[in-house]
């Protein structure tokens, strides 16, 4: 599978270019997956459905299923948090798995950014940063730039970097 990043700060545009990005790969016909970083808590689950009381009475993992779709919830229960190779090998093999967040792992990266949150770019601190998306005219050294809006243009760019 190859992989590919999105990051940048809150509200500089990350899932709504992941979300492009995901319509613009199956069009052009490849199976993708996306990982999504949470930097809270969070669930899945509805208090007094079924499965949150599965998991409420101390299960390590409850498989939810239907005609439509299924969720696996795994609960850490005091372990620590798993690393994106970690979360990687529970997908399926696709073409293409689109990574949010997770800025300090190694896979290639596109940087989302918007001026109005005046927050200063990733890209120098970031090395695995190949390109910026940016609704301003933000640089970084012979980094690729791009419109933030320009889906088709980013993606050209991430499959030649990727080969497909």
């Amino acid at each position: 599978m190859k992989i590919w990043g999105v990051v940048g700060w809150k509200n500089a545009g990350k899932t709504g270019l992941m979300e492009r990005l995901v319509a613009e790969f199956v069009g052009r016909g490849l199976t993708v997956s996306t990982v999504k970083h949470a930097h809270h808590a969070f669930d899945v689950d509805q208090p007094g459905k079924d499965s949150h009381r599965h998991r409420m009475a101390g299960a390590s993992e409850v498989l939810l299923g239907s005609a439509q779709r299924w969720a696996l919830m795994a609960e850490l229960r005091g372990a620590g948090e798993p690393d994106l190779d970690a979360l990687l090998a529970k997908l399926s093999p696709v073409d293409l798995v689109l990574v949010e967040g997770f800025k300090t792992a190694d896979h290639a990266m596109i940087e989302a950014h918007r001026g109005e949150t005046g927050m200063a770019l990733l890209a120098p601190e970031t090395p695995s940063v190949r390109a910026i998306a940016s609704d301003c005219s933000a640089t970084h050294g012979d980094l690729a730039a791009f419109d933030l809006n320009d889906t088709g243009a980013i993606a050209d760019f991430i499959m030649a970097e990727l080969a497909l």
